[in-house]
Protein backbone atom coordinates (compact mmCIF):
# COMPACT_ATOMS: atom_id res chain seq x y z
CA UNK A 1 0.00 0.00 0.00
CA UNK A 2 2.77 2.40 0.69
CA UNK A 3 4.32 1.64 -2.56
CA UNK A 4 1.13 2.49 -4.42
CA UNK A 5 0.63 5.79 -2.59
CA UNK A 6 4.19 6.86 -3.25
CA UNK A 7 3.76 6.17 -6.92
CA UNK A 8 0.58 8.32 -7.08
CA UNK A 9 2.25 11.32 -5.41
CA UNK A 10 5.14 11.04 -7.82
CA UNK A 11 2.82 11.17 -10.85
CA UNK A 12 0.89 14.14 -9.43
CA UNK A 13 4.10 16.10 -8.87
CA UNK A 14 5.21 15.43 -12.43
CA UNK A 15 1.92 16.77 -13.84
CA UNK A 16 2.12 19.92 -11.75
CA UNK A 17 5.59 20.67 -13.04
CA UNK A 18 4.49 20.10 -16.65
CA UNK A 19 1.38 22.30 -16.22
CA UNK A 20 2.21 25.03 -13.68
CA UNK A 21 -1.12 26.94 -14.08
CA UNK A 22 -3.25 23.93 -13.21
CA UNK A 23 -3.65 22.50 -9.72
CA UNK A 24 -4.20 18.76 -9.48
CA UNK A 25 -5.99 17.36 -6.49
CA UNK A 26 -5.91 13.65 -6.07
CA UNK A 27 -9.22 12.13 -6.82
CA UNK A 28 -10.68 15.44 -8.25
CA UNK A 29 -10.95 17.30 -11.57
CA UNK A 30 -8.05 19.76 -12.35
CA UNK A 31 -8.82 23.54 -11.79
CA UNK A 32 -7.06 26.37 -13.78
CA UNK A 33 -5.45 29.02 -11.64
CA UNK A 34 -6.60 32.72 -11.71
CA UNK A 35 -3.24 34.33 -12.26
CA UNK A 36 -4.05 35.30 -15.87
CA UNK A 37 -7.39 36.87 -14.79
CA UNK A 38 -5.66 39.16 -12.28
CA UNK A 39 -3.32 40.37 -15.04
CA UNK A 40 -6.21 41.45 -17.31
CA UNK A 41 -7.77 43.53 -14.52
CA UNK A 42 -4.84 45.99 -14.62
CA UNK A 43 -5.12 46.71 -18.40
CA UNK A 44 -8.25 49.10 -18.23
CA UNK A 45 -6.67 51.01 -15.35
CA UNK A 46 -3.51 51.62 -17.35
CA UNK A 47 -5.50 52.71 -20.41
CA UNK A 48 -7.61 55.15 -18.34
CA UNK A 49 -4.49 56.75 -16.88
CA UNK A 50 -2.94 57.13 -20.33
CA UNK A 51 -6.17 58.67 -21.75
CA UNK A 52 -6.43 61.18 -18.92
CA UNK A 53 -2.84 62.18 -19.43
CA UNK A 54 -3.32 62.69 -23.16
CA UNK A 55 -6.51 64.74 -22.61
CA UNK A 56 -4.78 66.97 -20.08
CA UNK A 57 -1.81 67.49 -22.39
CA UNK A 58 -3.97 68.41 -25.41
CA UNK A 59 -6.25 70.71 -23.40
CA UNK A 60 -3.76 72.59 -21.30
CA UNK A 61 -0.51 72.42 -23.27
CA UNK A 62 -1.41 75.63 -25.19
CA UNK A 63 -2.70 77.36 -22.06
CA UNK A 64 -0.09 77.21 -19.30
CA UNK A 65 -2.27 79.21 -16.91
CA UNK A 66 -4.91 76.49 -16.91
CA UNK A 67 -7.76 78.80 -18.06
CA UNK A 68 -10.17 77.50 -20.73
CA UNK A 69 -10.06 79.22 -24.13
CA UNK A 70 -12.83 79.50 -26.74
CA UNK A 71 -11.27 79.70 -30.18
CA UNK A 72 -12.50 80.04 -33.74
CA UNK A 73 -10.86 79.89 -37.13
CA UNK A 74 -10.68 82.95 -39.37
CA UNK A 75 -12.88 82.32 -42.40
CA UNK A 76 -14.24 84.11 -45.41
CA UNK A 77 -17.83 85.28 -45.64
CA UNK A 78 -20.20 88.18 -46.11
CA UNK A 79 -20.71 90.92 -43.54
CA UNK A 80 -22.92 93.97 -43.28
CA UNK A 81 -23.71 96.71 -40.83
CA UNK A 82 -27.37 97.62 -40.84
CA UNK A 83 -30.14 99.35 -38.90
CA UNK A 84 -32.88 96.90 -37.96
CA UNK A 85 -36.55 97.68 -37.56
CA UNK A 86 -39.95 96.04 -37.56
CA UNK A 87 -42.48 96.92 -40.24
CA UNK A 88 -45.69 95.92 -41.95
CA UNK A 89 -46.61 95.50 -45.60
CA UNK A 90 -49.19 97.62 -47.35
CA UNK A 91 -50.22 98.21 -50.94
CA UNK A 92 -48.33 100.98 -52.67
CA UNK A 93 -51.69 102.33 -53.85
CA UNK A 94 -55.21 101.63 -52.61
CA UNK A 95 -58.60 103.35 -52.74
CA UNK A 96 -62.00 102.95 -51.11
CA UNK A 97 -64.89 102.79 -53.56
CA UNK A 98 -67.87 104.18 -51.65
CA UNK A 99 -71.49 105.19 -52.15
CA UNK A 100 -72.31 108.84 -52.80
CA UNK A 101 -76.09 108.31 -52.61
CA UNK A 102 -78.29 106.56 -50.10
CA UNK A 103 -80.22 103.44 -50.91
CA UNK A 104 -80.21 99.69 -50.79
CA UNK A 105 -77.17 97.88 -52.20
CA UNK A 106 -78.87 96.04 -55.02
CA UNK A 107 -75.94 94.07 -56.45
CA UNK A 108 -72.27 93.44 -55.63
CA UNK A 109 -70.50 91.97 -58.64
CA UNK A 110 -67.12 91.01 -57.06
CA UNK A 111 -65.81 89.21 -53.99
CA UNK A 112 -62.65 89.67 -51.97
CA UNK A 113 -59.60 88.59 -53.95
CA UNK A 114 -61.14 89.25 -57.38
CA UNK A 115 -59.23 91.42 -59.81
CA UNK A 116 -60.95 94.38 -61.45
CA UNK A 117 -60.08 96.78 -64.24
CA UNK A 118 -60.41 100.54 -64.10
CA UNK A 119 -63.98 101.80 -64.77
CA UNK A 120 -65.40 98.30 -64.40
CA UNK A 121 -68.86 98.06 -62.78
CA UNK A 122 -68.41 96.89 -59.20
CA UNK A 123 -71.79 97.40 -57.47
CA UNK A 124 -75.26 98.86 -58.00
CA UNK A 125 -77.59 100.73 -55.65
CA UNK A 126 -81.38 100.57 -56.11
CA UNK A 127 -82.18 103.62 -58.30
CA UNK A 128 -85.96 103.68 -57.80
CA UNK A 129 -86.02 106.60 -55.37
CA UNK A 130 -83.79 108.77 -57.53
CA UNK A 131 -85.72 107.91 -60.68
CA UNK A 132 -88.89 109.14 -58.96
CA UNK A 133 -87.18 112.38 -58.04
CA UNK A 134 -86.13 112.85 -61.64
CA UNK A 135 -89.72 112.35 -62.78
CA UNK A 136 -90.90 115.01 -60.33
CA UNK A 137 -88.16 117.39 -61.46
CA UNK A 138 -89.14 116.99 -65.07
CA UNK A 139 -92.81 117.70 -64.26
CA UNK A 140 -91.90 120.82 -62.28
CA UNK A 141 -89.73 122.00 -65.12
CA UNK A 142 -92.54 121.53 -67.63
CA UNK A 143 -94.90 123.53 -65.38
CA UNK A 144 -92.44 126.40 -65.10
CA UNK A 145 -91.87 126.44 -68.83
CA UNK A 146 -95.63 126.72 -69.36
CA UNK A 147 -95.80 129.60 -66.87
CA UNK A 148 -93.00 131.29 -68.73
CA UNK A 149 -94.97 131.18 -71.96
CA UNK A 150 -97.93 132.79 -70.16
CA UNK A 151 -95.80 135.48 -68.58
CA UNK A 152 -94.16 136.31 -71.88
CA UNK A 153 -97.59 136.67 -73.50
CA UNK A 154 -98.61 139.06 -70.72
CA UNK A 155 -95.41 140.98 -71.33
CA UNK A 156 -96.20 141.40 -75.01
CA UNK A 157 -99.69 142.62 -74.10
CA UNK A 158 -98.35 145.12 -71.58
CA UNK A 159 -95.89 146.43 -74.20
CA UNK A 160 -98.72 146.94 -76.72
CA UNK A 161 -100.87 148.67 -74.10
CA UNK A 162 -98.13 151.18 -73.42
CA UNK A 163 -97.92 152.09 -77.09
CA UNK A 164 -101.64 152.72 -77.20
CA UNK A 165 -101.59 154.75 -73.99
CA UNK A 166 -98.80 156.93 -75.29
CA UNK A 167 -100.78 157.73 -78.45
CA UNK A 168 -103.85 158.63 -76.41
CA UNK A 169 -101.84 160.81 -74.08
CA UNK A 170 -100.33 162.56 -77.09
CA UNK A 171 -103.90 163.26 -78.34
CA UNK A 172 -104.94 164.41 -74.86
CA UNK A 173 -107.58 161.66 -74.82
CA UNK A 174 -106.53 160.16 -71.47
CA UNK A 175 -104.74 161.30 -68.41
CA UNK A 176 -100.98 160.83 -67.89
CA UNK A 177 -101.68 158.59 -64.91
CA UNK A 178 -103.14 155.94 -67.17
CA UNK A 179 -99.87 155.83 -69.12
CA UNK A 180 -97.90 155.62 -65.90
CA UNK A 181 -99.98 152.63 -64.81
CA UNK A 182 -99.36 150.92 -68.10
CA UNK A 183 -95.58 151.43 -67.70
CA UNK A 184 -95.74 149.95 -64.21
CA UNK A 185 -97.70 146.95 -65.46
CA UNK A 186 -95.04 146.35 -68.16
CA UNK A 187 -92.23 146.38 -65.57
CA UNK A 188 -94.14 143.89 -63.40
CA UNK A 189 -94.67 141.62 -66.41
CA UNK A 190 -90.94 141.71 -67.21
CA UNK A 191 -90.15 140.83 -63.58
CA UNK A 192 -92.55 137.89 -63.70
CA UNK A 193 -90.83 136.60 -66.82
CA UNK A 194 -87.40 136.91 -65.20
CA UNK A 195 -88.63 135.12 -62.05
CA UNK A 196 -90.04 132.22 -64.04
CA UNK A 197 -86.83 131.95 -66.04
CA UNK A 198 -84.82 131.83 -62.78
CA UNK A 199 -87.08 129.10 -61.41
CA UNK A 200 -86.62 127.16 -64.62
CA UNK A 201 -82.84 127.37 -64.31
CA UNK A 202 -83.05 126.19 -60.71
CA UNK A 203 -85.27 123.30 -61.66
CA UNK A 204 -82.95 122.36 -64.48
CA UNK A 205 -80.04 122.29 -62.04
CA UNK A 206 -82.04 120.11 -59.66
CA UNK A 207 -82.90 117.77 -62.49
CA UNK A 208 -79.25 117.61 -63.56
CA UNK A 209 -78.18 116.85 -59.97
CA UNK A 210 -80.68 114.06 -59.66
CA UNK A 211 -79.45 112.60 -62.94
CA UNK A 212 -75.90 112.69 -61.55
CA UNK A 213 -77.15 110.89 -58.43
CA UNK A 214 -78.77 108.34 -60.68
CA UNK A 215 -75.35 107.73 -62.20
CA UNK A 216 -73.92 107.30 -58.70
CA UNK A 217 -76.15 104.29 -58.18
CA UNK A 218 -73.64 102.41 -60.33
CA UNK A 219 -70.24 102.16 -58.62
CA UNK A 220 -67.29 101.77 -60.99
CA UNK A 221 -63.72 100.83 -60.06
CA UNK A 222 -61.64 104.04 -59.82
CA UNK A 223 -58.45 102.02 -60.51
CA UNK A 224 -57.38 98.57 -61.52
CA UNK A 225 -56.34 96.16 -58.79
CA UNK A 226 -57.56 93.53 -56.37
CA UNK A 227 -60.59 93.65 -54.09
CA UNK A 228 -59.09 93.44 -50.61
CA UNK A 229 -62.17 94.34 -48.52
CA UNK A 230 -65.93 94.73 -48.92
CA UNK A 231 -67.47 96.12 -45.72
CA UNK A 232 -70.92 96.49 -47.36
CA UNK A 233 -73.04 93.45 -48.10
CA UNK A 234 -75.58 92.91 -50.83
CA UNK A 235 -79.04 93.99 -49.61
CA UNK A 236 -77.65 96.41 -47.02
CA UNK A 237 -79.15 99.89 -46.82
CA UNK A 238 -76.52 102.61 -47.22
CA UNK A 239 -76.84 106.07 -45.70
CA UNK A 240 -74.63 108.58 -47.45
CA UNK A 241 -76.09 111.69 -45.82
CA UNK A 242 -73.53 111.86 -42.98
CA UNK A 243 -70.59 109.72 -44.11
CA UNK A 244 -69.56 107.96 -47.30
CA UNK A 245 -70.13 104.22 -46.84
CA UNK A 246 -67.27 102.09 -48.21
CA UNK A 247 -68.50 99.33 -50.49
CA UNK A 248 -65.16 97.81 -51.56
CA UNK A 249 -61.47 98.58 -51.14
CA UNK A 250 -59.30 98.15 -54.22
CA UNK A 251 -55.52 97.84 -53.90
CA UNK A 252 -52.71 97.53 -56.41
CA UNK A 253 -50.76 94.53 -55.09
CA UNK A 254 -48.23 94.42 -57.93
CA UNK A 255 -45.95 96.62 -55.78
CA UNK A 256 -45.91 96.58 -52.00
CA UNK A 257 -44.76 99.25 -49.57
CA UNK A 258 -42.88 98.38 -46.39
CA UNK A 259 -43.70 100.75 -43.55
CA UNK A 260 -40.92 100.27 -40.99
CA UNK A 261 -40.86 101.79 -37.51
CA UNK A 262 -37.40 103.18 -36.75
CA UNK A 263 -36.41 104.46 -33.33
CA UNK A 264 -35.33 108.05 -32.92
CA UNK A 265 -31.82 106.82 -31.99
CA UNK A 266 -31.40 105.15 -35.41
CA UNK A 267 -33.38 107.40 -37.74
CA UNK A 268 -30.38 109.72 -38.16
CA UNK A 269 -28.44 106.85 -39.74
CA UNK A 270 -30.94 106.48 -42.58
CA UNK A 271 -30.56 108.22 -45.93
CA UNK A 272 -33.09 108.28 -48.76
CA UNK A 273 -31.89 105.95 -51.52
CA UNK A 274 -29.94 103.56 -49.30
CA UNK A 275 -30.34 99.80 -49.80
CA UNK A 276 -32.95 98.06 -47.71
CA UNK A 277 -34.41 94.59 -47.50
CA UNK A 278 -36.73 92.59 -45.29
CA UNK A 279 -37.56 89.02 -44.42
CA UNK A 280 -40.87 87.44 -43.51
CA UNK A 281 -41.72 85.33 -40.51
CA UNK A 282 -42.57 82.39 -42.75
CA UNK A 283 -39.56 82.84 -45.06
CA UNK A 284 -36.62 83.92 -42.88
CA UNK A 285 -34.03 82.92 -45.47
CA UNK A 286 -35.47 84.91 -48.40
CA UNK A 287 -34.70 88.60 -48.91
CA UNK A 288 -36.99 91.14 -50.53
CA UNK A 289 -34.89 94.14 -51.56
CA UNK A 290 -35.63 97.77 -52.34
CA UNK A 291 -34.45 101.37 -51.87
CA UNK A 292 -35.46 103.69 -49.03
CA UNK A 293 -38.04 106.04 -50.57
CA UNK A 294 -39.25 108.25 -47.74
CA UNK A 295 -38.79 109.04 -44.06
CA UNK A 296 -42.01 110.53 -42.75
CA UNK A 297 -41.33 113.61 -40.59
CA UNK A 298 -44.23 113.06 -38.19
CA UNK A 299 -43.41 110.31 -35.67
CA UNK A 300 -45.71 107.95 -33.85
CA UNK A 301 -45.39 108.29 -30.07
CA UNK A 302 -46.65 105.60 -27.71
CA UNK A 303 -45.66 105.19 -24.05
CA UNK A 304 -42.93 107.84 -24.49
CA UNK A 305 -41.36 105.83 -27.33
CA UNK A 306 -40.82 107.88 -30.49
CA UNK A 307 -40.85 105.92 -33.74
CA UNK A 308 -40.46 107.29 -37.26
CA UNK A 309 -41.86 105.58 -40.35
CA UNK A 310 -39.42 104.70 -43.13
CA UNK A 311 -40.95 103.53 -46.42
CA UNK A 312 -39.56 101.58 -49.35
CA UNK A 313 -41.21 99.66 -52.18
CA UNK A 314 -40.65 96.12 -53.42
CA UNK A 315 -42.11 94.44 -56.52
CA UNK A 316 -44.65 91.67 -55.97
CA UNK A 317 -45.10 89.98 -59.35
CA UNK A 318 -46.07 86.58 -57.92
CA UNK A 319 -48.43 87.93 -55.28
CA UNK A 320 -46.64 86.19 -52.40
CA UNK A 321 -46.57 89.41 -50.37
CA UNK A 322 -49.89 90.24 -48.72
CA UNK A 323 -51.39 93.13 -46.83
CA UNK A 324 -50.42 93.64 -43.16
CA UNK A 325 -47.65 91.01 -43.17
CA UNK A 326 -45.00 91.52 -40.48
CA UNK A 327 -41.49 92.15 -41.76
CA UNK A 328 -38.04 92.21 -40.17
CA UNK A 329 -36.43 95.17 -41.93
CA UNK A 330 -32.72 95.91 -42.48
CA UNK A 331 -31.40 99.25 -43.76
CA UNK A 332 -27.87 98.54 -45.01
CA UNK A 333 -25.27 101.13 -44.03
CA UNK A 334 -22.27 99.19 -45.35
CA UNK A 335 -21.54 95.66 -46.57
CA UNK A 336 -18.76 93.51 -47.99
CA UNK A 337 -18.65 90.08 -49.60
CA UNK A 338 -16.04 87.31 -49.43
CA UNK A 339 -13.85 88.96 -46.81
CA UNK A 340 -11.99 87.68 -43.75
CA UNK A 341 -14.27 87.59 -40.72
CA UNK A 342 -13.69 87.07 -37.01
CA UNK A 343 -16.10 87.35 -34.07
CA UNK A 344 -16.31 90.86 -32.68
CA UNK A 345 -15.69 89.45 -29.20
CA UNK A 346 -12.15 88.48 -30.29
CA UNK A 347 -11.15 92.14 -30.85
CA UNK A 348 -9.50 94.50 -28.41
CA UNK A 349 -9.95 97.88 -30.08
CA UNK A 350 -6.97 100.21 -29.85
CA UNK A 351 -8.06 102.99 -32.25
CA UNK A 352 -11.10 104.13 -34.22
CA UNK A 353 -11.00 105.74 -37.64
CA UNK A 354 -13.96 107.87 -36.65
CA UNK A 355 -12.10 109.33 -33.68
CA UNK A 356 -13.46 106.95 -31.05
CA UNK A 357 -11.45 106.14 -27.97
CA UNK A 358 -9.71 102.84 -27.32
CA UNK A 359 -12.05 100.12 -26.26
CA UNK A 360 -10.00 98.88 -23.34
CA UNK A 361 -8.79 95.47 -22.32
CA UNK A 362 -10.30 92.02 -22.65
CA UNK A 363 -13.03 92.80 -20.15
CA UNK A 364 -14.37 95.56 -22.42
CA UNK A 365 -14.55 93.52 -25.62
CA UNK A 366 -18.29 93.05 -25.56
CA UNK A 367 -18.95 96.74 -25.08
CA UNK A 368 -16.36 97.65 -27.66
CA UNK A 369 -17.86 95.34 -30.24
CA UNK A 370 -21.47 96.18 -29.47
CA UNK A 371 -21.37 99.83 -28.46
CA UNK A 372 -19.16 100.82 -31.39
CA UNK A 373 -20.86 98.58 -33.91
CA UNK A 374 -20.94 100.18 -37.31
CA UNK A 375 -17.83 102.31 -36.83
CA UNK A 376 -15.79 103.07 -39.94
CA UNK A 377 -13.10 100.56 -38.91
CA UNK A 378 -9.93 101.06 -36.93
CA UNK A 379 -7.04 99.16 -35.40
CA UNK A 380 -7.30 96.35 -32.90
CA UNK A 381 -5.46 93.46 -31.30
CA UNK A 382 -6.35 89.78 -31.36
CA UNK A 383 -4.88 86.72 -29.69
CA UNK A 384 -3.89 84.03 -32.19
CA UNK A 385 -3.07 80.41 -31.37
CA UNK A 386 0.06 79.53 -33.36
CA UNK A 387 0.61 76.07 -34.91
CA UNK A 388 2.84 75.21 -31.96
CA UNK A 389 -0.05 75.91 -29.59
CA UNK A 390 1.34 79.09 -28.05
CA UNK A 391 -0.81 82.27 -27.85
CA UNK A 392 0.39 85.29 -29.81
CA UNK A 393 -0.93 88.87 -29.90
CA UNK A 394 -1.31 90.45 -33.33
CA UNK A 395 -2.29 93.93 -34.49
CA UNK A 396 -5.02 93.94 -37.14
CA UNK A 397 -6.93 96.50 -39.19
CA UNK A 398 -10.71 96.32 -38.88
CA UNK A 399 -13.15 97.18 -41.65
CA UNK A 400 -16.91 96.77 -41.32
CA UNK A 401 -17.96 95.81 -37.83
CA UNK A 402 -21.30 94.89 -36.28
CA UNK A 403 -22.37 93.38 -32.99
CA UNK A 404 -21.55 89.83 -34.10
CA UNK A 405 -18.61 89.85 -36.51
CA UNK A 406 -15.88 92.12 -37.82
CA UNK A 407 -14.06 92.36 -41.13
CA UNK A 408 -10.25 92.03 -40.96
CA UNK A 409 -8.51 93.93 -43.74
CA UNK A 410 -4.95 93.06 -42.68
CA UNK A 411 -3.06 91.19 -39.98
CA UNK A 412 -4.68 87.75 -40.27
CA UNK A 413 -4.88 84.97 -42.82
CA UNK A 414 -7.68 82.60 -43.60
CA UNK A 415 -7.48 79.58 -41.32
CA UNK A 416 -5.75 81.33 -38.42
CA UNK A 417 -7.18 80.43 -35.03
CA UNK A 418 -8.16 83.38 -32.83
CA UNK A 419 -9.15 83.37 -29.17
CA UNK A 420 -12.74 84.51 -28.75
CA UNK A 421 -12.89 84.37 -24.95
CA UNK A 422 -11.01 83.02 -21.95
CA UNK A 423 -12.14 81.84 -18.56
CA UNK A 424 -13.78 78.69 -17.26
CA UNK A 425 -17.16 80.42 -17.02
CA UNK A 426 -17.32 81.30 -20.73
CA UNK A 427 -20.25 79.44 -22.32
CA UNK A 428 -19.44 77.56 -25.48
CA UNK A 429 -22.79 78.69 -26.88
CA UNK A 430 -21.31 82.12 -27.53
CA UNK A 431 -19.01 80.62 -30.13
CA UNK A 432 -21.88 78.82 -31.82
CA UNK A 433 -23.84 82.07 -31.85
CA UNK A 434 -20.93 83.84 -33.52
CA UNK A 435 -20.66 81.14 -36.15
CA UNK A 436 -24.34 81.41 -36.98
CA UNK A 437 -24.06 85.15 -37.35
CA UNK A 438 -21.18 85.10 -39.82
CA UNK A 439 -23.30 84.59 -42.91
CA UNK A 440 -25.96 87.24 -42.38
CA UNK A 441 -27.49 89.43 -39.68
CA UNK A 442 -29.83 87.71 -37.24
CA UNK A 443 -33.32 87.17 -38.63
CA UNK A 444 -36.45 86.23 -36.78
Amino acid sequence: MNKTGKTARTETTAREEATPNVTFIPGATPIRRKRRTRTWLWIPVVLAVLGAGYYGWTRYATNPTGAAMVTQAVMRGDIENSVTAVGTLDAVKSVDAGAQVSGQLKALHFDIGDKVEQNQLVAEIDPATIENRIEIDQAELANLQAQLVSKKAQLVLKQANIDRQRNLVAANSIAQSTLDQAIADLAAAEADVNAIEAQIRKQQATLAGDKVDLGYTKIFAPMGGTIVANPAKEGQTLNANQTTPTIVTIADLSTMTVKAQVSEADVGKLKVGMDAYFTLLGQPGKRFEGKLRQIQPMPDTANNVVLYYALFDVPNPDGELMMSMSAQVFFVQSSAKDVLIVPSAALRMTGEKDGGQAAGKRGGNANAAGGKAGAAGGSAEVTVVTPSGAPETRAVDVGIRNRVNAEITSGLNEGDTVVVATGTDTPAASTRGSQRGMRMPPMF
